[in-house]
């Protein structure tokens, strides 16, 4: 059930009345005992996302997250196989150092 925000012309009393969408809306108020009370128009009651954390992209349906993924795999290279290593250190170095001079 949504909120609803009334107004008085009378007096200027403002208050909230959540009631069904399909009530009539008030028109006596209880402050100054007259039949002035006006329902306001509203933003209405939509979800609104601000700051940087939220993107239109977080929710996405899985049918459509399991499609890109398999599309951004598909357009990759493949994983390079792992190089043997230049120099480790071995006794069987060709660099020359035998130690002489």
């Amino acid at each position: 059930m949504p909120t609803y925000d009334y107004i008085c012309d009378g007096c200027g009393h403002e208050f909230e009345a959540f009631e069904s969408i399909k009530a009539d809306p008030q028109k006596h108020c209880t402050k100054c005992e007259t039949d002035q009370l006006r329902r306001k128009i509203g933003g209405g009651g939509a979800i609104l996302f601000k700051g940087s954390g939220f993107y239109i992209t977080d929710y996405r349906s899985d049918s459509y997250n399991k499609a890109a993924k398999a599309d951004s795999a598909a357009s990759s290279p493949p994983p390079a196989a792992a190089a043997p290593p230049a120099s480790g250190g071995s006794s069987s170095s060709s660099s020359g150092g035998s130690g002489k001079s």
